[in-house]
């Protein structure tokens, strides 16, 4: 576990927005990908970083869906991906290091919502994990050579605060021995923080830092899928008539307010020398080890000591690899 997991005042708050996040920084010059950058949280990404000068190449599934969300912003180009395809994420990479353009900044920000049914990718791999972390993992070491070129790049990788409770199930990934949405989902966002570690680790020393940053709470309007849209107003996230509740201390946030965090791990200079730490905030997470009950309408999201692990975090690289091979 890291040393430096400790929030460092950055001077922005829970409230700060994505655009408080990039003031006064000029990116021009600098490339950087965005995954699912077209969505409710990764349009708003894709958004503030092209605003500041960024090249923005956002990284989309569907890529005609993905052009007529980013319709009215400028410098923004859109490529094929598909995190739970192997051969896709090789095509992509391909792709990019094909251009000869160093990449500055990596941000993980894809994912799919879990659903109550277990889906699986076409290696049997269960989809969450599939597309939120080894999609990601695949990509991200596909693209090590152009990081490596770009000296100083990031690789911010969206997790949840949910990645505090999650467990890795070392011996049924897939969820063949009985499918639990909820913990596929929280399994997906502590390997995120792990791949986090791990990378940060093995390549700090070729000038690529890591972080996963806490979003915060982002909702959004509907409209909803009616067992969601219930589970949302157990949750305290959505009142009686389905209409967002925002409190940014009490990490719901806004989709301006919910990029800022991303933003900041991926670009901000105020994390020079650091790397391998979850953020919160736009700041370093508190490490707090204290046993905090998941419940419907509480949601622990600092930092623990179990989602840093290093001996997990390169295990979990090893049988990442295992599962690509």
């Amino acid at each position: 576990m890291s040393k430096d997991q400790h929030p460092i005042g950055s001077g922005f708050t829970a409230a700060s927005t994505a655009t408080d996040v990039l003031e006064g920084l000029d990116l021009t010059g600098q490339n950087v990908i965005v995954t699912g950058g077209h969505g409710r949280l990764g349009r708003e990404i894709s958004r503030v970083l092209i605003a500041a000068g960024a090249s923005v190449t956002v990284a989309a599934r569907d890529p005609r869906r993905a052009r007529a969300s980013l319709s009215g912003l400028d410098h923004v180009q859109v490529e094929q991906l598909d995190l739970a395809d192997p051969t896709s994420i090789d095509d992509f990479a391909h792709r990019w290091r094909a251009t000869g353009r160093p990449l500055h900044a990596l941000v993980n920000n894809a994912a799919v919502m879990f659903g109550p049914e277990l889906r699986l990718d076409s290696r049997g791999n269960e989809l969450s994990f599939s597309t939120s972390h080894l999609g990601h993992f695949q990509l991200t070491r596909a693209l090590i050579p152009a990081l490596v070129e770009a000296s100083g790049a990031r690789v911010l990788t969206v997790t949840s605060g949910a990645a505090r409770f999650g467990d890795i199930r070392w011996d049924d990934l897939a969820f063949a021995g009985g499918y639990d949405p909820g913990a596929a989902y929280m399994q997906s966002k502590r390997a995120n923080v792990l791949f986090t570690v791990e990378l940060d680790r093995r390549y700090a020393g070729h000038g690529i830092r890591a972080f996963a940053a806490h979003p915060g709470v982002v909702i959004g309007p509907g409209p909803h899928r009616p067992d969601a849209l219930a589970s949302y107003r157990d949750q305290g996230l959505v009142d009686d008539n389905g209409a967002t509740i925002i409190d940014p201390e009490a990490g719901k946030k806004t989709s301006v307010q919910g990029a800022a965090t991303p933003v900041f791990g991926a670009v901000s200079p105020v994390l020079d020398g650091l790397g391998g730490l979850y953020l919160k905030d736009c700041d370093v997470a508190v490490l707090d080890d204290t046993v905090r009950p998941l419940t419907a309408s509480s949601i622990p999201s600092d930092a623990n000591s179990a989602m840093l692990d290093p001996v997990d975090a390169e295990r979990l690289w090893d049988v990442s690899e295992q599962l690509l091979a």
